[in-house]
């Protein structure tokens, strides 16, 4: 339920607050008062669209604020746990803002969130018809829904649309594997080639750089080889080691005599020795490693080549040729087992596929249950809206498969006995579409527990005896539902529980719209002024009275 409305700066409203009450709440004014800002405003805070325009002259920002009654188990809440957002306890506050020079920021219990979950949340709280509604019966689009709603076909619309999307998904599946083995059953031969080369090569990771390092030392080993080996001859035990031991001898039979002038250098001879014999098997440690087979380098670049020109051929690096390998191995298998997998895939398709027909196949027979109560129902709320020789009927006939069933319904109606029936929103005029519409809101109050129902004009080209039976049934279903109605019937605006009125004034420099809300002799004037106009005369205060009185 509505519980206030805040506005701030939006168009010709500086600021005003309304507390909204349960049961009929009567919007009244003069055309051009102001009627349609206060709901563009309550739109606004619901995600709808609208922005700068909507910014008044008192600054550079617009606010509206709405504050709901919500129950723990409101839809609204369940859409909010699915956005992520605290839905608070027992009080739902939508806070729009609105710039000049910049995008509007919506607010959910004080929590920034877009507009589109505005919308969603929105939705769940307030509906909004007027005469022209593209949502009801103008739109035969919306026939179904309001069908479904009529019947409780929540669960079995939901089955239809998850079995829907299962269906979708295994398609989907289906054909891209189809869609695949064709492309890969182009490449067989190609791949079947690819992978006996590859396979034969059998290259590893990491097996070009020790070739070329390999290469590279047996090349480099063929030019040095000979200058460390003349190296070696000249540090052999024959030649370097002989000359050093041999003065290291001579030294030996002089150092007693010498008084010690001897023993530093007889000393170093000794390490020179020992450093000679280390130069000595360095070298010959390098020959051994520098040794080659000739036929080794022609295995070496042989196999580099090979591994490099099947790179240059598919196009990678010599490293990643062991991956390519795998890569098309595995498309092999694919098109070697695609024909077992597109017959599973086309199993679980066909599965689905029976799922969705089943689910939707009852979705149907139930619509078709559905029929006759909805349109005994709205018939039977045809009456006492002064429409008693009307008919309703509801057809349902094969249509487009979708996520919510195979079918399209339709509403259509005879106004007169002996016409036939046609689409509805072509055989009724302005005011038989309100009544039509305020009689299925009064079939489907029930289905909305919570929601708030605002009626713009719905009762325009009407009057009489035929305003007052609208009026009752508005007061009737404002018994479910908090019902809000922007009338300019003062048979409705007699049968309101709660009343406010809304006009429009100027200074000669500002133009302003206020709402009031009216106390009893207030709503006697104002009703009084709906019946005669401009002058409100005595008789018309009585006539006033007397549809407050006929109302009560």
């Amino acid at each position: 339920m509505l519980l206030s409305l805040e506005i701030r700066n939006i168009v010709l409203i500086e600021a005003l607050t309304l507390d909204f009450q349960p049961g009929l709440n009567v919007l009244t004014g003069e055309t051009g008062a102001g009627k349609s800002i206060l709901l563009d405003a309550l739109g606004f805070a619901l995600g709808r669209q609208g922005g700068r325009d909507l910014v008044g002259a008192a600054g550079d920002q617009a606010t509206v604020t709405a504050v709901f009654a919500v129950e723990p188990d409101h839809p609204a809440a369940g859409i909010m746990a699915d956005l992520g957002l605290d839905a608070g306890e027992g009080e739902l506050v939508l806070r729009r803002i609105a710039a000049k020079d910049g995008p509007a920021r919506g607010f959910v219990n004080d929590q920034r969130t877009s507009a589109e979950a505005l919308r969603q949340i929105g939705g769940t709280l307030v509906e909004v018809h007027g005469q022209h509604d593209d949502r009801g019966l103008l739109n035969p689009r919306g026939h179904r829904a309001l069908l479904d709603a009529l019947g409780g076909h929540e669960r079995k619309l939901a089955e239809t649309r998850a079995n829907w999307e299962a269906a979708q998904a295994a398609a989907k599946r289906l054909t891209e594997a189809e869609d695949t083995l064709t492309r890969a059953a182009g490449d067989a031969d190609f791949l079947r080639h690819s992978v006996a080369e590859l396979e034969k090569l059998a290259p590893e990771p990491g097996e070009d750089d020790a070739l070329d390092a390999e290469r590279r030392l047996i090349k480099a080993a063929a030019r040095i080889r000979d200058e460390i080996g003349q190296a070696a001859q000249a540090l052999s035990p024959e030649a370097a080691e002989g000359m050093l031991g041999d003065a290291l001898s001579r030294l030996g039979h002089a150092a007693d005599k010498a008084d010690g002038l001897l023993d530093a250098p007889v000393e170093a001879i000794d390490r020179a020795l020992v450093a000679l014999g280390e130069a000595q098997r360095g070298v010959e440690d390098a020959l051994d490693r520098l040794s080659f087979d000739p036929g080794r380098l022609d295995e070496v670049e042989e196999r580099l080549f090979a591994i490099r020109g099947l790179a240059r051929k598919h196009n990678v690096a010599p490293d990643d040729l062991p991956k390519l390998a795998e890569d098309f191995a595995d498309r092999m298998q694919e098109i070697d087992l695609g024909d077992a997998r597109i017959a599973d895939l086309k199993t679980e398709a066909g599965a689905a596929r029976e799922a969705y027909s089943k689910a939707a196949g009852a979705l149907t027979k139930a619509r078709e249950a559905a029929v006759a109560k909805l349109d005994k129902r709205v018939t039977k709320e045809l009456a006492p809206l002064k429409m008693e020789n009307a008919a309703f009927e509801t057809r349902i006939a094969p249509g487009r498969e979708g996520p919510e069933g195979v079918d399209d319904v339709a509403f259509t109606a005879s106004i007169n006995p002996g016409t036939p029936a046609g689409p509805i929103d072509r055989i009724a005029s302005g005011g038989e579409l309100s009544r039509f519409l305020l009689a299925l809101k009064v079939c489907l109050a029930a289905r909305a527990p919570g929601l708030t129902m605002i009626f713009d004009e719905i009762d325009r080209g009407i009057g009489g005896a035929t305003a007052d039976a609208v009026g009752r049934r508005l007061a009737g279903l404002a018994g479910t539902a908090q019902v809000l109605v922007v009338t300019h019937s003062p048979q409705v605006a007699a049968r309101g529980a709660h009343h406010w009125r809304i006009a429009k004034t100027s200074d000669g420099r500002l133009t302003r719209t206020d709402v009031d809300a009216l106390d009893p002799d207030l709503r006697v004037d104002e009703i009084a002024r709906m019946l005669a106009g401009e002058t409100v005369t005595p008789e018309a205060r009585s006539a006033a009275r007397a549809l407050m009185e006929g109302a009560a």
